[in-house]
């Protein structure tokens, strides 16, 4: 089994099920003690921002808030430059423990030994 999971969502608001999947695994992976790296990409980008994950809604799901609490607790959160860039965001933007880094910095961890990549 992979030591380490690296998870990329590309959804936001715009998919929300596939979006609650990404972070519902990433929390869960957390949780069982599996070292964990979200990517937030794409319109997942706006999640980065103080108070956005708590306007996201999806009947019978975990409250995004909440799962992204717990990754940032243990695991890492990084929103891609290039997204961050499109939509004006910046490191001062950011929540407190989230990191903007780009591509080369997502495929060496998807590519590090005991490795696991997911993209949603």
């Amino acid at each position: 089994m992979a030591k380490k999971l690296v998870i990329k969502v590309t959804a936001g608001t715009d998919a929300p099920e596939r979006c609650s999947q990404a972070f519902t695994v990433a929390a869960v992976a957390v949780a069982s003690g599996v070292e964990v790296s979200l990517w937030l990409t794409g319109e997942s980008a706006w999640f980065a921002l103080p108070g956005r994950a708590a306007e996201f809604e999806l009947p019978h799901a975990a409250p995004l808030p909440d799962l992204l609490d717990s990754i940032l607790a243990a695991g890492r959160v990084t929103l891609c430059t290039q997204c961050a860039a499109r939509r004006d965001i910046t490191e001062k933007d950011v929540i407190k423990g989230v990191r903007i880094a780009g591509a080369q910095v997502f495929v060496g961890e998807a590519m590090a030994d005991d490795t696991q990549a997911l993209v949603y």
